[in-house]
């Protein structure tokens, strides 16, 4: 007989390939496509495997099902691991992903909901998916809709006034159908003026956000967001409402899994060149890149 923690052990070792798999998809497009911000689609994978492969309550066959749970990708530069993710769990061809940000796709720079249906939001302006997810979860409220809204957000992007209006607002109508993500990898694209990497870090440091998202009513953790289990605990811990938004604050590493990008605040809108992309594949336990994977 399986246990439940074997059950529970299996299920993260399977989003964690997922995740793998959405790594190698987003630097082989950003690779053959000569454009793409790298180190913050790295950093969200192995949230975006956790939601997009276990939590969400969604239909890839019937996108606009009216129940299904909504995701609003506020770091929406970061498009190109949710397209990896959209891609893998089958909402368009893998093959589709190197059109990216090229002239007539879908895939834009930024999620783009009038190019792509499958998008709850169309996002890029820092600051603003948040406020559009508080209103469709208050929204889904009022209808009387089970489904609920998570919304995933930058380090950087905390910095903006308007996250914490609508922070305030979330909390003053109680949505305990809303659940933010904040990818905490500690670099935005240009960091702060200083000759080290210390004085590169978002201004963030240990616990501050989780003290900010509590001390706007609501109710906050702090967990690993490339340890899958913590990750999964994390989102069964949603499921309990009780009157108050939730936020996840995941400590990432920017350009997770490929040792040029890890860390690195210009990995921000790094694109690999051939050598990188190269070792990135091996590193990311991919077969060495052939000719045809030569970029456009």
């Amino acid at each position: 007989m399986v246990t439940t923690a074997a059950h529970a052990d299996a299920e993260a070792g399977r989003l964690v390939e997922i995740a793998r798999r959405i790594r190698v998809e987003v630097v082989r497009t950003i690779h053959r496509t000569g454009v793409g911000h790298l180190g913050g689609s790295l950093s969200e994978a192995d949230l975006l495997a956790a939601l997009y492969f276990h939590e969400l309550r969604i239909r890839p066959e019937q996108p606009d099902w009216p129940e299904r749970d909504r995701f609003v990708l506020s770091k929406g530069h970061a498009s190109v691991g949710l397209y990896a993710a959209l891609a893998l769990r089958g909402y368009l061809p893998v093959a589709e992903l190197l059109t990216f940000d090229s002239r007539g796709t879908r895939l834009q720079g930024h999620p783009d909901m009038t190019r792509l249906s499958c998008l709850d939001f169309s996002t890029g302006s820092l600051g603003m998916g948040i406020s559009a997810a508080v209103g469709i979860a208050l929204g889904s409220r009022l209808l009387g809709r089970p489904n609920r809204t998570f919304v995933l957000l930058g380090d950087g992007e905390c910095q903006e006034g308007s996250v914490w209006e609508a922070a305030f607002v979330a909390a003053r109508y109680g949505l305990d159908n809303l659940i933010a993500i904040i990818d905490h990898n500690r670099l935005q694209q240009f960091g702060w003026r200083g000759d080290t990497a210390e004085h590169r870090l978002a201004p963030q440091g240990p616990g501050e956000l989780l003290a900010k998202w509590t001390a706007f009513g609501w109710r906050a953790s702090e967990i690993d967001g490339h340890d899958m289990s913590g990750i999964l605990d994390a989102l069964d811990g949603v499921h309990a409402r009780d009157g108050r938004p939730v936020a996840i604050i995941a400590d990432t590493v920017k350009g997770r899994g490929v040792s040029f990008a890890e860390g690195r605040y210009m990995s921000h809108v790094h694109v690999p060149n051939r050598e990188e992309y190269e070792l990135a594949m091996v590193e990311l336990g991919e077969q060495p890149a052939g000719a045809e994977d030569a970029p456009r």
